[in-house]
C-alpha cells in the first residue's frame, strides 16, 4: 500500500512545504490544521489529487481534538508510516506582564504537550505494526534561553528533550523518534520576526532536507547545517560571554 504520512500544521509555511515533498515521494497525505480552507485551495493550486489526501480539523492545543483528528485518520486512511508533529506558535512574552503567562500556558500547549497528543494516538497502532516514525519539530531556539524569547525557548527546550526520552522507550519496538530543529525559515511565522535571521531557508528547501533526514533514519538534525554549528557555539559559551552576546538584543513581537 502507498505509504501515509500525517502532518500537522499544514495550512502554511513548513508544513505545507513538507505535505508537498512527501506527495513528490508518493505519499498519501493526512493534513490536519485549524483552518482547513486554506488546505484546500493550497491542494488545487498545487495539482494534489483529491484523491491522495485527507484533512482533518483539529487544534494541537487541545488535546482531545488532535487526538480525535489521530484517531480519524486511522479509521479512513490507515495507520501512517510517518507522523510529524509540525503545529507550532511562536510569540514572545513578559513575566512582568500578567495577560502574558496565559500566552506562556498557550505556548507549551501548543509546542510541547501538543506533541505528545498528537503521537499519542499512533504509538500502540505503530508498536503493534514494529515501524513508523514520529517527527518532532523543535527547533535551534531550544538549545538556549534566548532574551525576549523565553516562553518559545523553553517550549522547543522541552520539546527536545521529551523526543529524546520518547526515542529510548521506543527503541524495543521499531518505530524512530526524529528531532528537527529548524534554523530560521521563510514563513509567516518569522516574517513578523524585528532581528536579524543568519541563514534564512525557503520552506521548500528546509522540507527537501528534513524529508532526507527523516528517511535517512537520523534520529537528531539542525536545518540548515550552519545553524547546527551556530547551536554547537550557543552550547558551548560559557554564561558571562552569552550573557554579553546577547544583551540589548530586540524581543520577539508580543501576541497583544
Amino acid at each position: 500500500m502507498t505509504p501515509l504520512v500525517f502532518i500537522t500544521g499544514a495550512s502554511s509555511g513548513i508544513g505545507q512545504a513538507l505535505a508537498l515533498r512527501y506527495y513528490q515521494a508518493g505519499y498519501r497525505l493526512a493534513l490536519v490544521a485549524r483552518r482547513i480552507n486554506e488546505i484546500e485551495s493550497w491542494a488545487k493550486a498545487n495539482g494534489i489529487s483529491f484523491t491522495s489526501y485527507e484533512i482533518y480539523s483539529a487544534d494541537v492545543a487541545l488535546p482531545d481534538s488532535i487526538i480525535e483528528a489521530g484517531q480519524a485518520c486511522i479509521r479512513l486512511q490507515g495507520i501512517p508510516e510517518v507522523v510529524i508533529a509540525n503545529a507550532g506558535i511562536s510569540l514572545g512574552v513578559d513575566t512582568a506582564i500578567r495577560e502574558d503567562l496565559g500566552v506562556m500556558a498557550h505556548i507549551l500547549a501548543t509546542n510541547t504537550v501538543g506533541v505528545a497528543a498528537t503521537f499519542h494516538p499512533f504509538i500502540t497502532a505503530m508498536t503493534a505494526r514494529g515501524h513508523g516514525k514520529l517527527v518532532g519539530m523543535a527547533s535551534v531556539a531550544g538549545i538556549r534561553g534566548l532574551p525576549g524569547h523565553g516562553a518559545y525557548c523553553a517550549s522547543k527546550a522541552a520539546l527536545i528533550s521529551y523526543c529524546e526520552s520518547l526515542r529510548g522507550e521506543m527503541r524495543p519496538t521499531g518505530v524512530k523518534v526524529v528531532t528537527l530543529c529548524p534554523g530560521y525559515i521563510d514563513t509567516p511565522l518569522t516574517r513578523k520576526n524585528k532581528y536579524p535571521m543568519p541563514f534564512l531557508m525557503k520552506p521548500q528547501d528546509f522540507a527537501t532536507q528534513a524529508f532526507k533526514a527523516i528517511e535517512s533514519g537520523a534520529s537528531y538534525r539542525v536545518i540548515p547545517w550552519q545553524m547546527g554549528w551556530v547551536a554547537k557555539l550557543l552550547r558551548w559559551l560559557p554564561n558571562t560571554l552569552f550573557d554579553k552576546v546577547f544583551a540589548g538584543q530586540p524581543r520577539k513581537h508580543r501576541s497583544l
